[in-house]
């Protein structure tokens, strides 16, 4: 133990005289006190076990992931192929073959340069003369 004196003197001094007070007297009472601390008892400090015990109420999770409705677009993907024949790095035969792929989620309706197909001549019903339709949905 630090700071304190071993032995350890208390003085004190009582003064002035009180007498017999009843059957009890105050003479005699020493007024010099010696205190002594040889050795201090072992001092052990312990805690006891701790139980734990925790529960989680299972909680009840539904998920539903849907795709109400696929927004309209028109996206079109360039395409550019090359297959060809080399020798020694040098090239002999080539095909190239480019274009236009689409995708499309949109109802489709094609553009003036979409329509596909020959001219057809029709007559018209009522003059009996020529009549050309582009593609087949003019």
């Amino acid at each position: 133990m630090s700071g304190v004196p071993n032995p350890m003197t208390v003085k004190s001094q009582v003064s002035g005289s009180f007498g017999a007070v009843g059957p009890v007297s105050l003479a005699g009472i020493p007024d010099t006190f010696h205190l002594d601390v040889t050795n201090l008892p072992k001092i052990r400090l312990g805690v006891d076990p701790i139980a734990m015990q925790a529960t989680i109420d299972p909680v009840e999770v539904a998920t539903r992931i849907s795709i109400e409705r696929i927004p309209d677009i028109r996206a079109h993907l360039p395409a550019n192929f090359s297959v060809g024949l080399s020798l020694l790095g040098l090239e002999l035969l080539c095909l190239r073959l480019c274009g236009e792929g689409q995708v499309i989620t949109e109802p489709y309706r094609p553009n003036p340069c979409e329509r596909c197909g020959a001219p057809s001549h029709d007559r018209d019903v009522k003059s009996n003369e020529p009549r050309i339709a582009v593609g087949r949905n003019g």
